[in-house]
């Protein structure tokens, strides 16, 4: 048996209550939360434990990133442009680099979302979709000591790198779950594209494997305007109401987006009871029309579930659900909505309500007794908490991700002092700076720079001006797969 104390540390604990326990300890035994009060009362009922000083500190729950990429954009972090469409930004640039992902490429990338992740709070995450080496992913996931849940990519539509008939979609699906399990911390979903790149045999196969498998499943729905076209061409339906029809809404899915809903489509995720990951900075980042057309505050406030999420790297530039949490109150505020979300409830869709879209409510998303100790303790001392206000002001308006001084996942400290405690970052960095340049070369894609960058040895002397900038990738090159670290 395992015991360790967090001692001293004021515990917003996202109870039903919202209770704020001033000067508390934590017990954690065997991963779990097994007790609640003072240093001196738990010292006495679990004598010999460990014990982590969070004198003065805030400790919180770990938080909840429903839909985070791991793969390709880590790699290429700020590398697209952010002056062309999200189709563009797919397609011309996101999708080519996937398509040249080594399976070490995909691990690197799993390992440094993750690591960043952690860093800032997040201790549990859904991969909405990777698509060539998923075991891989999981592998550099487990390496950090996430919480996940993932699956590979899947669609039907021909002629897309990846597609595949809907037999053999599935299978791989449920390959991969039977590889990873559905239970234990890093472990499988069913995992679709969704948009209009999926067959309704296949949505209806996916909505039937994940019943058979008691697991769950999360797809891309209506992002933006694009998918709406199309499925009137298929159906004269919206998006979401042709789902409906089809019978594939309800408690197992995560929606990822939703954000361009008509009246019918919003009832239809309510009365499913169907969840929705809304991930504000990209939709800010893509232009996607986040602040004319996103009904997700309506959906909360008809009793639905909706998580936050950060999509991928090159659409948002950094997992960090504490920002999240301040677009979306701070974008529900300047929208005008009738009843708009404010910093207690934000801070709930990072946390507790996170944690019931994704179905993991009984386990994670507050800090109280029987549940998984997924615990975050951030360190006060920094000036954004002097002086100390209102927890949830302060934890979403204030944005202190970089104030995490230690996380704990199932009770295993993974940062400690802001280092990562299970990976060693410096040969991390090394590795994803080494992959990185062999996937540029593999592609041919050279990141996007909107200045000229000009080493200092080349700018103007009195023997000649400045050199020309040294072209930064060929058009191919070596596989450059290392070891992970």
């Amino acid at each position: 048996m395992t015991e360790l104390l967090i001692v001293g540390g004021d515990v917003v604990t996202m109870a039903p209550g919202r209770e704020v326990l001033t000067g508390a300890t934590i017990a954690v035994v065997d991963g779990r939360i097994a007790a609640l009060g003072t240093a001196e009362d738990l010292r006495l009922r679990h004598p010999g434990a460990q014990e982590l000083d969070a004198t003065g500190c805030v400790v919180a729950p770990g938080m909840v990133n429903a839909h985070q990429h791991t793969t390709a954009d880590p790699l290429t972090r700020s590398g697209i442009p952010d002056d062309i469409g999200a189709q563009d930004a797919i397609f011309n640039w996101a999708v080519p680099l996937h398509n040249a992902h080594t399976g070490g490429d995909d691990e690197i990338s799993a390992m440094l979302t993750a690591a960043e992740s952690l860093r800032r709070g997040v201790t549990t995450i859904i991969e909405p979709g990777t698509v060539a080496h998923p075991l891989r992913v999981a592998a550099g996931l487990r390496k950090t000591g996430i919480r996940a849940r993932l699956n590979g990519w899947g669609w039907d539509t021909e002629g897309l790198p990846f597609s595949a008939p809907v037999d053999e979609v599935l299978a791989r699906q449920e390959e991969i779950v039977h590889e990873l399990g559905t239970t234990d911390r890093v472990s499988a979903w069913i995992t679709l594209l969704g948009h209009d790149l999926c067959s309704d045999a296949l949505f209806q196969g996916a909505a039937e494997l994940a019943e058979r498998l008691d697991t769950r499943m999360t797809w891309h729905i209506s992002p933006g305007e694009n998918d709406i076209p199309g499925y009137a061409a298929r159906s004269g339906n919206r998006p979401v109401v042709h789902l409906a029809k089809l019978g594939v809404l309800g408690p197992r899915l995560l929606l990822g987006h939703a954000v361009w809903l008509d009246d019918d489509e919003v009832d239809a995720i309510v009365e499913t009871d169907t969840a929705v990951a809304s991930s504000p900075g990209a939709y800010l980042r893509l232009g996607q029309g986040f602040t004319r057309a996103a009904r997700h505050v309506e959906i909360i406030r008809r009793g639905g579930r909706v998580a936050l999420g950060c999509d991928s790297h090159n659409a948002n530039d950094v997992p960090d659900i504490l920002r999240a949490a301040m677009l979306f109150a701070g974008l529900s505020l300047d929208r005008g909505d009738t009843d708009p979300v404010h910093a207690h409830e934000a801070l709930a869709l990072a946390t507790i309500d996170g944690a019931r879209a994704i179905g993991l409510d009984h386990e994670i998303g507050s800090i109280e007794v029987g549940k998984a100790a997924d615990v975050v303790v951030y360190d006060t001392t920094d000036p954004v908490w002097t002086p100390r206000g209102d927890e949830a002001l302060q934890l979403v308006w204030g944005m202190p991700s970089h104030t995490v001084r230690d996380v704990l996942v199932d009770g295993t400290v993974v940062v400690r002092d802001q280092q990562l405690q299970l990976v060693d970052y410096d040969d991390l960095r090394a590795c994803a700076k080494e992959n990185s340049h062999h996937l540029l070369r593999r592609t041919g894609i050279t990141p996007f720079r909107r200045w000229p960058r000009i080493a200092a040895a080349d700018l103007e002397t009195a023997s000649g001006g400045p050199a020309a900038p040294e072209a930064e990738h060929g058009a191919a090159g070596q596989t450059g797969e290392v070891q992970c670290p």
